[in-house]
Formats: structure tokens, sequence, C-alpha cells
């Protein structure tokens, strides 16, 4: 998803804006090139967009705050917002009504997703409401420069990917903790909450509570009452229709934590 997101990128920005005229932003951002887009309601000011290396697109009612700096290819979707100071490089989006901040590189972030502290994301993927705590970082290249191997559900073992660089893969409502070490090729599993010193496996189970010291399961119940509060600060309803598919997810996915325990 990440390594094909320049591509799409640059195929969504030539669709999204042909025919049509980029809404204006203060006169105080620096943007170096031509392929730059912002739909109305945008808001940027004293930051830097250097389009030079792929277009830069910002959806309606985003916002870039002061001293940020960003490289194409990037997206920002619908109601999202990048944070003071920020450093984004291409190829990277940013779904809707997500927040980020500190250093971003070929990333993409699902919707309703927060990264929103200093420390490094890259060559990663994030679902849908993810949250990353402050001053947390991912590895995206192996020490010794070798091919990246991920966790692969099918067949319950970790498989090559061709990838020298590989960072940190989050599913939808996964979280964690401040200054999480996240190893290169790291697979973190649904409603997972990943949290304490030193570097979680390479594969944290869906439903896993729990780091480096090991996991236990983090019970619907308890997930529910997380995601409730989560869903409310954005005006959503934690609605039947989402318990039931997170249910379903957890009864499908015992196996695995009952072998990583």
């Amino acid at each position: 998803m990440f390594s094909k997101n320049d591509i799409e990128l640059r195929r969504d920005f030539t669709l999204i804006t042909k025919g049509r005229t980029s809404a204006t932003i203060s006169d105080t951002n620096t943007i170096i090139g031509t392929e730059f887009f912002a739909e109305e309601g945008a808001v940027a000011a004293c930051c830097t967009f250097n389009t030079t290396g792929g277009p830069i697109y910002l959806g309606k009612h985003t916002e870039v705050w002061e001293g940020s700096h960003i490289r194409g290819a990037f997206a920002l979707c619908d109601h999202s917002q990048v944070k003071m100071g920020a450093r984004i490089y291409g190829a990277t989006t940013i779904g809707p009504h997500s927040r980020v901040g500190g250093e971003i590189s070929n990333a993409v972030i699902w919707g309703y997703s927060s990264k929103g502290h200093d420390g490094y994301l890259g060559n990663s993927v994030m679902g849908e409401w993810c949250n990353i705590g402050a001053d947390s970082n991912n590895s995206n290249l192996k020490n010794n420069y070798s091919e990246v191997k991920l966790w692969d559900y099918a067949t319950q073992r970790f498989r090559k990917t061709g990838l020298q660089f590989c960072g940190l893969i989050m599913a939808d409502h996964a979280k964690c903790g401040i200054n999480t070490m996240f190893n290169t090729g790291t697979v973190v599993g649904v409603s997972a909450n990943v949290f304490g010193a030193g570097y979680p496996r390479n594969f944290v189970p869906d439903f896993a509570w729990g780091g480096a010291q090991g996991f236990e399961v983090y019970t619907v119940k308890k997930m529910f009452e997380t995601a409730k509060l989560v869903f409310e600060r954005r005006g959503k309803d934690f609605d039947e229709l989402e318990q039931d598919i997170l249910k379903a997810v957890f009864e499908q996915t015992e196996g695995f934590r009952q072998v990583f325990k």
C-alpha cells in the first residue's frame, strides 16, 4: 500500500483537480513548484510546500499549522490537521478527520486516526481509529540492511516482502503508549494496545494488551468502553454494526492470541 502510494497520489491529483482552480491560501506560505491544490476551507500559514517531487493536495476544511514543511506527493484529506513544525515527506496520505505531527515519510494513514506528536513514522500504514503516543518511533530499515519479513495471517508465519524499507502496519482501533519503539516490519493487530519499555514483538495479535514483557487479552467489553469514548469525541456513534464487526474479529483471531501469550 505505501510502496504504490506515490503512483496513486499522482493519479488522484489529476482526476480531482482537472479543470479546477485551487482555493487561495495565505501568502505567508512558500509554495515551490506548480502542482499545489487547496479545496475551499483549507487553511495554512507560514509553511513550505514543495511540489517538485510530487503534487500536494489539501482537502476541504483542512489545517496545516505554522512551521510545517511538506514535500509531495502528499494528500491531506477533508477535516484533517497537520500540527506545528511537522516534517512530512512523500508519498504520504493522511485520511479524513485525522491529526498528525512530528516526522512522517511514505505513510498511509486512514481516517479518524492520530499521530499528533513528535516521533517518526515511515514506510507504514495505519488503519482507522488508531492512536500513536508521543515520541513513539518505528524502524523502517534493518541494521544489516536485509530484506524485511512481515507476519502473514494466512500462513501464520513471517514471509518475505521483497522490501528493504518497511515500517509499521497498524490495524483499525490499535493504539500505543508514549515512547513506544516498533521494530522494522512490525504488524499490530486490530484493537491491540501496546505500551511499556523495550521493543514489542514484530507481530502483536488482535486484541492484545501489553508490550515487550508480554501480552494479556484486551477483552471486548473493555475495548468497547474505550471505543465508545473515542467515537463520541469525533461526534460518531459506536453502533451495533461496528460492535458486531469487532466481535467477529475477536472470535476469529483467538488462536493467534493463544500462540503469542
